[in-house]
């Protein structure tokens, strides 16, 4: 435990500040950026969306490449990305420019995401669950201190250059603690019958890469697994989306709107150390389907609600499922890579998941303006539902609960 603890202590904290960093630099400041370069709405909402649709493209090759480049090497690539760009914002001078830099930038998650949670899940099979739930909260944790503090420093400065240099200075921190990571063990990455030299080195290397994506994608639980994540986040996303517009229309002013969301993401962030927890103590499956369910049930009952108490813990309950959900996905995908696919499995599962987030703002925004604010909920709750029930049916735990392996276990 002691050898592996404080890798996974640096990789927290290095996880909690390259969040914060990007968070700080994309909410509330990238919109207000975007606007007073003369950004039309419509551009304006591709220049926030850019980099998660980077992560769509590039998590998965990223994570393959984890698995023959090795984890610390791709992390620093990912922490670069933290590092550098930021400094280049007060060098854009038109929307277009911001978006091009706002893709670059991107790479930045989209690369230490997936080779991250690859990491923590290598030095932990045992409480893999709890691990991966520790280091996804302190990513909530940054991910929420990042629009408060970026903010204020916009508010304190009126100034963008100011800001993103900030964004910067932070971004570098990362960096150093990956630094500080232990060397991984050297892996033979060219087999001893071929040929020294760059280019076979390349092309074992190339034909490894395509090896282990083919062999991930062509999981069939793998992919469903990851799908039900998407298909959560589908819930999650129409629900940070649209429910301040909701609250907002019935009556209640920021401060209650900014309470009853600040509560959701409190209960997500503290709940997911306990939902990997229970998830290894208790299987991962009956877990996950534990939190879809809430997800499925509390969605559109949130639209329902009118009372402040009632809309407060509707959406506490609501963060609870998503806190069972994520590291129990994560960790059964980990549980369900073959030797030596670790990365390229987590790579399809942040591709995946990503489309999910990315979808369900835009799937939420067509069914509200055609069906209503609890009919759109409720077709997505259907959604969620389904891939449950598709889940349920065909993906088994590939690892026993720590609960079973404690019976079998000779007295």
């Amino acid at each position: 435990m002691r050898n592996t603890l404080n890798p996974f202590l640096t990789l927290v904290v290095a996880g909690m500040l390259s969040r914060f960093s990007y968070q700080m630099a994309r909410s509330p400041v990238l919109p207000r950026f975007a606007e007073d370069l003369g950004s039309s709405p419509e551009l304006i909402g591709l220049i926030v969306a850019a980099s998660t649709i980077t992560g769509i493209f590039i998590k998965l090759p990223a994570g393959a490449l984890s698995d023959i480049l090795g984890r610390r090497r791709m992390m620093l690539l990912g922490a670069l990305f933290f590092a550098g760009p930021p400094f280049l914002y007060p060098l854009v001078t038109g929307p277009v420019s911001l978006l091009l830099l706002r893709f670059l930038h991107g790479f930045a998650t989209a690369i230490f995401a997936p080779v991250a949670s690859a990491y923590v899940a290598d030095i932990f099979q045992k409480g893999r669950g709890e691990k991966l739930g520790w280091f996804a909260s302190a990513n909530d944790m940054g991910a929420t201190l990042g629009p408060l503090v970026g903010g204020f420093i916009l508010f304190s400065t009126a100034s963008y250059p100011v800001t993103y240099l900030v964004v910067g200075g932070l971004g570098i921190l990362p960096l150093f603690m990956v630094l500080s990571l232990p060397p991984e063990e050297k892996k033979v990455l060219v087999p001893a019958t071929a040929n020294p030299g760059r280019w076979p080195q390349f092309t074992w290397r190339l034909a490894e890469f395509n090896r282990g994506v083919l062999e991930v994608v062509s999981s069939r639980a793998v992919i469903i697994a990851s799908a039900l994540e998407a298909a959560m986040y589908v819930g999650y996303g129409a629900f940070l989306g649209f429910f301040p517009i909701y609250a907002k229309g019935v009556g209640y002013n920021d401060a209650a709107i900014g309470l009853i969301m600040g509560a959701q993401l409190a209960t997500t962030m503290m709940g997911k150390p306990v939902g990997g927890w229970l998830s290894d103590r208790l299987g991962r499956k009956p877990i996950i389907l534990l939190g879809l369910g809430l997800c499925a049930v509390m969605l559109p009952l949130v639209v329902l609600a009118e009372s402040f108490f009632a809309l407060l813990l509707l959406s506490c309950i609501y963060g609870l499922g998503v806190a069972t959900v994520t590291p129990s996905t994560t960790a059964l995908v980990a549980d369900l890579a073959k030797a030596g696919r670790m990365g390229s499995a987590m790579g399809v599962f942040g591709t995946i998941w990503d489309s999910g987030e990315a979808a369900g703002p835009i799937l939420a925004g067509f069914l509200i303006a055609s069906i209503s604010y609890f009919n759109g909920f409720l077709a997505i709750s259907g959604l969620m539902a389904l891939a449950a029930l598709i889940f349920a049916l065909t993906v088994k735990d590939p690892v026993k609960p720590l609960s079973e392996q404690a019976q079998e276990k000779p007295a």
